[in-house]
């Protein structure tokens, strides 16, 4: 997912913030939402919850900030 879609997600969700980074504010929307705010947590990029909207693009986030590159 790309930055304007989480964008329009949050603001959908009332979570401002623009400034953030992607791993910044898909974590406040899942703080938003109640849910936990796990979003590029794991650095072996392992999740065992298939049901999470960021289930896509969290793996990869999460190696590649371990890896030593921000997103």
């Amino acid at each position: 997912m790309n930055m304007q879609q989480i964008r329009a997600i949050a603001a959908e969700k009332g979570v401002t913030g623009s400034h953030r980074s992607k791993r910044e504010l898909v974590r406040a929307i899942q703080r938003q939402e109640g849910s936990f705010d796990c979003f590029a947590t794991d650095p072996a990029g392992l999740c065992d919850r298939t049901d999470c909207l960021w289930r896509e693009d969290c793996p990869p986030t999460a190696r590649r900030d371990a890896g030593g590159k921000q997103q």
